[in-house]
Order: C-alpha cells, then sequence, then structure tokens
C-alpha cells in the first residue's frame, strides 16, 4: 500500500462541500464551544496530530479569547506544520507554537498537561481499536478537571462512535456533545470529569496504520 500524501490530503479542506470541509466547520464550532465555557484565566491547549491547525487556527484567529491561550500543536509532516506556523503567523498568534514531532509521544505534550482543551481530530479512523481506547486513556493525563477534549471519527461500518463515548465515559470524560449519526463524521465534545490521571513519562499513545482511514 502506498503512503498517503497527507499534504494533497489537505486539499479537501478547501472544497466547501467535501466531508472535511464540512466537518472542519463542526469540529471549530465545538472548540469555540469550549473556549466559551471555560473560566476566565490563561488557558492550555494541545492538539495531536494537528495538520494544518485549521481547527484551532481558525478560531483563535477572531475569538476573544485568544490572548488567553498557549497551544502546541504536533504534526509528523513539515509540509503541514510549515502552513499551521504560516496560519498562526498570518493571526499574529505568538502563543501558538507548532512542532514537528510523533504527535504519539505523550512527552510532547507534558508540559502543558494537564491542558484547558485537547484536540484529537483526524487520529482515531487511522488507528486501530486497541490503540483508541489506549489513547483515551492517555488522554485523561493530558486532560484538566473540568477540561475539554473535541475528537473525530468516520462513522463507516462498522460504527465505533457509541463505543468511543463509551470509553472516554470509563475514563472519566462527560459527552457534551456529538454530531448528528446521519452525518458521513463523527465528532464529539467531552468534559473531564475527574482529576487528571498521572502521566507516564515516554508513553507512546498510538501508531498510525495504513490499513484505515479517516
Amino acid at each position: 500500500m502506498v503512503d498517503r500524501d497527507w499534504l494533497d490530503w489537505h486539499r479537501a479542506y478547501d472544497a466547501p462541500d467535501s466531508v472535511l470541509s464540512r466537518r472542519l466547520a463542526v469540529v471549530s464550532d465545538r472548540v469555540r464551544d469550549a473556549l466559551d465555557a471555560l473560566p476566565p484565566g490563561p488557558l492550555r491547549v494541545v492538539s495531536l496530530c494537528a495538520g494544518q491547525g485549521r481547527d484551532l487556527i481558525g478560531v483563535l484567529r477572531t475569538h476573544p479569547r485568544r490572548a488567553d491561550v498557549t497551544a502546541r500543536l504536533v504534526e509528523l509532516d513539515p509540509r503541514n506544520a510549515a502552513a499551521a506556523r504560516a496560519l498562526a503567523d498570518a493571526a499574529g498568534l505568538d502563543r501558538v507554537e507548532v512542532r514537528v514531532g510523533d504527535a504519539a509521544l505523550i512527552d510532547h505534550y507534558a508540559d502543558l498537561a494537564p491542558a484547558d482543551l485537547v484536540l484529537v481530530c483526524g487520529v482515531f479512523g487511522n488507528i486501530s481499536e486497541a490503540d483508541i481506547e489506549r489513547t483515551i486513556g492517555h488522554c485523561a493525563a493530558l486532560t484538566a478537571a473540568g477540561g475539554f477534549l473535541v475528537w473525530t471519527r468516520h462513522r463507516e461500518p462498522p460504527d465505533l462512535v457509541p463505543t468511543v463515548c463509551g470509553w472516554f465515559d470509563r475514563h472519566g470524560f462527560a459527552l457534551r456533545w456529538l454530531s448528528d449519526p446521519a452525518e458521513d463524521f463523527g465528532v464529539g465534545l467531552h468534559r473531564r470529569t475527574r482529576e487528571p490521571a498521572p502521566l507516564t513519562p515516554g508513553a507512546h499513545m498510538f501508531t498510525f496504520d495504513r490499513a484505515y482511514s479517516g
């Protein structure tokens, strides 16, 4: 199987009627909801497999809490990371850091954990079920008590979205919003209901599998 070109994959965001474009709009709305609901003061945000950072940077560009946010976006593809940096620079977001690296390595986020907002978008459709549950377990350490987490997953058969919601519940996250099952994508917003779990230094949360997509 040929490796996916992740820069080319992002071009679908520019097509207004594409699944990715419609999903981005929904994710962006959930990011706004989270920022609006979090208490006043400094905020920490981390984004796993951030791609070009459109979901977070696109919201922060005009959000009234933009100055409160310190963020780290981790992306393996240096071309997409460069695009994310350019977006952040153009928006004047000097506290949004884009780091090139394996987003599955929890150490990338250790100094910002537990974060007030965690983004796990474009991940769960590309990893095994075991890795999804493992990643959710580690997100319990990445997310502050009362913090939010936004995630995505396709709804192709077998539709794993209800199972993913159950795993989040088991690990101390309460469902706050879930996209309509009639959509061809799943987006979830959860809030951390417990104190953060201990972070495991050196942990590798997941491995992208080319047998999966979305």
